[in-house]
C-alpha cells in the first residue's frame, strides 16, 4: 500500500524528490521498531537490524524501478563519458535518498533517545575506531556513558590502506548482492546510512544542535565513497537484468558487460578519492 501512495514514478526528473523519500522511509522505520520492538525483551537487542531491515523493505521497488529503467538505458550507450552521463541521474536519485536516511536516522535516533535503536551500528563504530577495548567504547558512546570521541592511533599511510581496504570489501559485497538480487544492495547502503548515522550521534554527543555539523563531518568523505557503492549496485543490478532481458549471447549484451566493467572502474577511484579525503582532509577540517 505504502508503495502506492508514493508512487517510484513520481521522482522521475526529480532526483531531489527521493531525499524526502528516505526521510519518511528512515523515520518509519525507526518509529516502528520504537513502537513494535523496544518493549520486546528479545527482539530488543536487534533493534538495529531490525531498522535497517524495515528501510529495505520500503526502499526496494524505487531501487528496483530505477535499475529496470536504466538497464534500458545502458543498451544504447557506449564509452567511459556516455555510461556516466546515462547514468548520473541515477546516482543522483541513490544520493537524494541515502541523505535523506542519515538525516531522519540521525535527527530521531538523538530524539529518541534509546540506545538499543542502533546498538548494532554502534558496536560496528567502535570495533572500527577502538577495537583494543570495544566494551568500554560502547559505553562511552551510549546515552548513559556521557560520550567522548575515540580515535585510532595509527599512521596516515596506515589508515588510508585499512580504510581503503574496508570500503573496497564492501564495494565488493555490494557487487555480489546486487548481482544475485538486482535491488539486494540497497540493504549495504541502508546498514551504512544507519552506522553514519550513529556516529554522528557519537560525534555531536547526541546533541540535536550539532547535526549539521556532524553531517558535515561525515559526508564530505562519505558522499564519494557512499556514490562509489552505488555506481557498483547500479553495475550489478543492470548486469543481471541485461543478462535476463537479453541473454548472454546477444550483442547488446556484450554492451553491458563493457558498460559494467566502466562503472566498475569509476567506482573504484571514487573509493581512492574518498580514502584520500577521509585520512587528510576530514581530520584537518574537524579534528
Amino acid at each position: 500500500m505504502l508503495e502506492m501512495i508514493v508512487n517510484p514514478r513520481n521522482t522521475e526528473g526529480g532526483e531531489w524528490k527521493m531525499f524526502f523519500v528516505g526521510l519518511i522511509y528512515a523515520s518509519l522505520s525507526l518509529l516502528l521498531v520504537k513502537l513494535f520492538f523496544a518493549g520486546d525483551p528479545v527482539l530488543s537487542k536487534f533493534s538495529g537490524m531490525i531498522v535497517v531491515t524495515f528501510c529495505v523493505m520500503f526502499s526496494l521497488p524505487y531501487f528496483y524501478y530505477i535499475i529496470k529503467r536504466e538497464e534500458v538505458e545502458d543498451e544504447e550507450v557506449e564509452g567511459f563519458f556516455g555510461v556516466l552521463k546515462a547514468h548520473s541521474d541515477a546516482i543522483y536519485a541513490f544520493m537524494w535518498l541515502f541523505l535523506g536516511f542519515i538525516v531522519a536516522f540521525s535527527f530521531l535516533n538523538i530524539l529518541l533517545q534509546d540506545s538499543n535503536l542502533f546498538n548494532a551500528q554502534v558496536e560496528t563504530y567502535c570495533i572500527i575506531n577502538n577495537p583494543g577495548n570495544i566494551e568500554n567504547c560502547i559505553y562511552k558512546s551510549s546515552f548513559i556513558g556521557n560520550t567522548i570521541g575515540v580515535t585510532g592511533d595509527s599512521t596516515n599511510a596506515g589508515r588510508f590502506l585499512s580504510i581503503l581496504e574496508n570500503n573496497v570489501y564492501v564495494m565488493i559485497f555490494t557487487l555480489i548482492f546486487s548481482l544475485i538480487f538486482g535491488a539486494g544492495a540497497i540493504f549495504i547502503l541502508a546498514w551504512n546510512a544507519s552506522v553514519i548515522a550513529a556516529a554522528i550521534g557519537i560525534f555531536t554527543e547526541y546533541h540535536i544542535a550539532e547535526i549539521p555539523i556532524g553531517i558535515a563531518r561525515y559526508m564530505i568523505h562519505g558522499f564519494p565513497e557512499i556514490a562509489a557503492y552505488f555506481i557498483t549496485a547500479l553495475a550489478g543490478g543492470i548486469f543481471g537484468v541485461g543478462a535476463i532481458r537479453n541473454g548472454i549471447r546477444n550483442r547488446r549484451f556484450l554492451r553491458i558487460v563493457e558498460n559494467t566493467f566502466i562503472l566498475l572502474f569509476i567506482a573504484i577511484i571514487v573509493l581512492i578519492i574518498a580514502a584520500i579525503i577521509e585520512v587528510y582532509f576530514t581530520p584537518t577540517l574537524f579534528g
